[in-house]
């Protein structure tokens, strides 16, 4: 898998988010994105996720061949606070509707999913009932653990205490490989520090 930025650029309205963005990322990439709040962080992560497109510029998605953007987005799985999921399933109808559209790994069942996340106590309630940190351990598991190459999270810490955070560092180091892991964030110590390239995306605001 390999993702290519050829001068890319985002604009709402008549206002630039940023332009003149070029990279490549290849499997085992880790790239963190930085800037400060409302530079065009999670912007990046939509257009890489292919839920939105390049104003100017363009990108490419080639795994032996080139990956149509109308189906880049069965390799994707993307994570951010402002992305919800069903709270009105318990943990086994949820992960059942997800798996049906996007499968976990294959050694990773319900029971396996569960006692990775540590909420095998909440498992028969409603999501609706868990807190935002459970529901942040809920929506990282769903992701870091699915079997897709491209792997986006924004600000993945949200909501998480500290025993939480120090869960979240090893699952995702512990799932790193063949894969590119994107990171929007700018807390190097706990969100990105397994990255080995950063792009800071204030250098590129027109």
């Amino acid at each position: 898998m390999k993702i290519s930025l050829d001068n890319t650029g985002k604009k709402y309205n008549r206002e630039w988010i940023f332009r003149k963005l070029s990279t490549e990322l290849s499997l085992n990439d880790s790239l963190a994105i930085t800037g400060s709040n409302g530079s065009g962080k999670s912007t990046f992560l939509k257009m890489i996720s292919g839920f939105e497109s390049p104003t100017e510029g363009s990108i490419r998605y080639e795994d032996s061949r080139l990956i149509p953007l109308d189906k880049i987005y069965k390799q994707v799985t993307y994570t951010s606070p402002y992305i919800g999921i069903f709270e009105e399933y318990t943990m086994e109808e949820l992960l059942k509707f997800y798996t049906a559209l996007k499968p976990l790994k294959p050694e990773i069942g319900v029971a396996e999913f569960i006692e990775i996340i540590e909420l095998n106590h909440a498992q028969n309630k409603a999501i609706k009932h868990f807190s935002s940190g459970m529901k942040q351990r809920v929506k990282l598991g769903l992701s870091i653990l699915s079997e897709t190459p491209i792997l986006l999270l924004d600000e993945p810490t949200s909501n998480l205490d500290k025993k939480a955070i120090k869960w979240y560092q090893k699952l995702i180091q512990d799932n790193l490989n063949d894969r590119i892991v994107v990171v929007a964030s700018n807390n190097l110590e706990e969100e990105s520090f397994f990255c080995t390239k950063s792009i800071d995306i204030e250098n590129y605001k027109p």
